[in-house]
């Protein structure tokens, strides 16, 4: 049993660097933000936007992409590169409104500029994924990629916070 809260600083410390290796890249119609679909979701135009994650073999085995063809959707974890150093506490969303907190949004200017994005998986042909619905510009690197889940990664009753 535990005898009180742990003190993580001892594990990580506070402001600590951390690595991630680029597992792959985006390969996209769409080459600036400017225009570059925002939560594109799975219907409309965006939602038949077609791209491709090419996985690189020099980090991915093989293997790593078995039984993923058996999926539907796709979380791309990805590194949003074209950021920079500018950081923002507030910003304003896309379809306007007041300021919000950053971490309350799903702006690109973050402390880390760590994107997500659920994609459909087309199909599987070796390391390369073809996927549609993509709102990230091309060349985006790629940490990592995740079955998208409907039993857990679908919350029907969740909050929608300020958007509702």
């Amino acid at each position: 049993m535990p005898k009180g809260p742990r003190d993580y600083t001892q594990v990580v410390a506070p402001s600590a660097e951390v690595t991630a290796t680029v597992i792959g890249r985006v390969r996209s119609v769409f080459t600036e933000r400017h225009g570059t679909p925002r939560q594109p979701g799975f219907d409309g135009p965006s939602a038949e936007v077609e791209g491709q994650v090419e996985l690189l073999a020099s980090v991915v085995h093989p293997d790593a992409v078995r039984d993923l063809d058996q999926f539907d959707h796709v979380w791309l974890v990805t590194w949003l590169h074209l950021n920079g150093k500018r950081r923002k506490p507030l910003v304003r969303p896309p379809r306007g409104g007041p300021q919000r907190g950053v971490l309350a949004t799903r702006a690109p200017h973050r402390p880390n500029p760590v994107g997500i994005s659920a994609v459909r998986l087309l199909r599987v042909e070796g390391l390369v994924l073809h996927v549609a619905g993509l709102d990230l510009i091309d060349g985006t690197p790629v940490l990592d990629v995740k079955p998208y889940i409907a039993d857990f990664d679908a919350l029907p009753d969740a909050s929608r916070g300020w958007l509702s």
